[in-house]
């Protein structure tokens, strides 16, 4: 046996998610972490704001499961939000314990919290405003530190290694190729167990604050072995990232809105109030969507978040980063608003999975973002998505260690052939591609929608598709095809779920259908493979 691409937990992603779990079986098994680049750079480590649990006395578990359920618009899992919400001070403790050095209140001493938008209480506790970073570093250097972890860095997965067993759940997971972007060969990868931990898809449109890794790679890697997906139509438009040309949508993050900023037309004038009595702080697709329509109604490039009634020392202190980078494009937030734009920051649907992150395939988990879990709905509450991370790795890699040591060895699997396909004549194809499939998106399937928008967008993701597919099949893999394959697969989910949907709900808005349909409960939109078996 090749012990070298043989683990007995292969973890696709390397964000919170994918890291927490490693960590969690790694004193009892053999665990490989795949990384699309740099173990650091993912998601996690771009997530300013912090975490959402309940820390203080003044707030309550049931006040957390009564704002979730609320921003969720009725298709959140109330199980689902229970546990997590229940197991979040848990969640955060590990954290501390593990070394994560998140700020401190200057007055009490004890953890500052902040509160964000469809949060009751202050309970979002951070690292200033770059909490992401410092759970990402933290995870990181303790993943580096344990001998029972392999890391695959430059590794991108190209498709899930599945096959037919006499078993109740039919297909079984025995690993994946993924293609070594350094050396520039696919290897074939056995596991006993794989965990997609893969992040979101919100590089499917043209402006997002999410970084270039964000391709929907194990969505459209479960979809392909035959796993369902569920609420693909809910994409989450962060509403204020920097507006500059080479900002690249720098997140301003939430908490400026939780400490006072205020959001401004471009004549000074609020405007937030005239949308939610909640204003600044309402939910995030409220804020998106009132901010769409300004900038629509005017014909204006931006509208301004302003927090610069505040002390420098204050600012300086609460969002250094923030301020920070914003210096760095000539925009000083302690003296004058900054120009901001909505952009897709989060994918709220994904693989359908339960509360120990198992899906429709056996052997295959799914946590974080990648995973549609039951806890967003149809929108996902500010700051629960590093919460669901956390919970979900602790919750899955309990289930797996229960079971690892009576799964045996994966069978014997064909090594990747590349025999019958050449180098690529034209890479300007897959750029070409990827653009247009990105512009369409934003164009069509964004932030408000239309039944003549989403068949525009079905007659040319079709297209795309057919076209990919032949080049796929014809030519040498490199990671900008297998990312615009993934992100064409995506898109075509997205624009189904969307189409089936009559109703706005969430983040689904649709002009055809503005208000919310009647039925009760709600239904999820679940997508299945042809050929699917439970």
């Amino acid at each position: 046996m090749d012990n070298e691409n043989f683990h007995d937990v292969l973890v696709i992603g390397s964000g919170a998610a994918g890291l927490g779990l490693a960590l969690a079986v790694a004193s009892k098994a053999r665990v490989a972490v795949l990384s699309k680049g740099d173990l650091k750079e993912g998601n996690t480590r771009y997530a300013q704001g912090g975490v959402a649990a309940v820390m203080d006395e003044s707030d309550s578990v049931e006040s957390h499961i009564k704002d979730t359920l609320k921003a969720g618009a009725g298709l959140c899992d109330e199980n689902v939000v229970r546990y997590v919400a229940g197991n979040g001070r848990k969640a955060i403790e590990r954290l501390i314990r593990l070394g994560v050095d998140f700020s401190r209140d200057k007055n009490s001493g004890g953890y500052h919290l902040t509160r964000e938008g469809g949060h009751s209480h202050r309970r979002v506790i951070h690292a200033a405003d770059h909490t992401g970073e410092a759970i990402e570093t933290t995870l990181a250097e303790r993943v580096r530190a344990e001998p029972n972890i392999s890391l695959l860095e430059n590794h991108l997965a190209i498709d899930l290694i599945t096959d037919e067993k006499d078993f109740g759940s039919g297909k079984c997971c025995h690993g994946a190729y993924a293609l070594d972007t350094a050396a520039g060969h696919v290897r074939l990868l056995r596991a006993k167990t794989v965990v997609l931990a893969t992040g979101g898809a919100s590089k499917v449109y043209l402006y997002t604050s999410n970084p270039d890794c964000a391709t929907g790679d194990g969505v459209a890697m479960a979809w392909r072995a035959g796993c369902r997906v569920a609420n693909m139509e809910f994409s989450q438009f962060h509403p204020t990232c920097l507006f500059h040309p080479q900002a690249k949508s720098f997140l301003i993050t939430e908490s400026v809105r939780g400490e006072g900023g205020r959001l401004l037309l471009p004549d000074g004038t609020r405007f937030m109030d005239r949308f939610h009595p909640d204003a600044e702080l309402a939910p995030r697709d409220i804020v998106a969507r009132a901010i769409d329509h300004e900038i629509k109604r005017l014909g204006v490039d931006c509208v301004f978040l302003d927090i610069s009634h505040k002390s420098r020392k204050f600012i300086e202190s609460h969002f250094p980063t923030v301020h920070h980078t914003c210096l760095e494009f000539g925009f000083d937030m302690t003296k004058e608003p900054l120009p901001v734009v909505p952009a897709a920051h989060y994918t709220c649907g994904g693989v359908m999975a339960d509360l120990r992150g198992r899906t429709d395939i056996r052997d295959l988990y799914a946590i974080g973002e990648v995973a549609c879990s039951g806890l967003h709905g149809a929108n996902r509450m500010a700051s629960n998505s590093l919460l669901e991370c956390l919970v979900f790795s602790g919750t899955a890699a309990d289930t797996i260690l229960g079971s690892i040591e009576k799964r045996g060895a994966p069978p014997p699997l064909p090594e990747w052939d590349e025999s019958w396909v050449t180098d690529a004549d034209e890479e300007v194809v897959v750029s070409h591609n990827w653009e247009e499939l990105r512009r369409f998106m934003w164009d069509y399937v964004g932030i408000v929608r239309t039944d003549k928008r989403l068949e525009r967008a079905k007659r040319r993701i079709g297209l795309l598709l057919t076209e990919i597919a032949e080049y796929y099949g014809n030519f040498r893999v490199t990671s900008d095809l297998l990312e615009l394959r993934n992100l064409a697969v995506v898109a075509d989910l997205i624009i189904r779920s969307a189409a089936k949907r009559k109703e706005s709900r969430g983040l689904h808005y649709t002009l055809d259908y503005p208000e919310a349909a009647g039925a009760h409960p709600p239904k999820n939109t679940i997508l299945t493979p042809e050929g699917f078996s439970p």
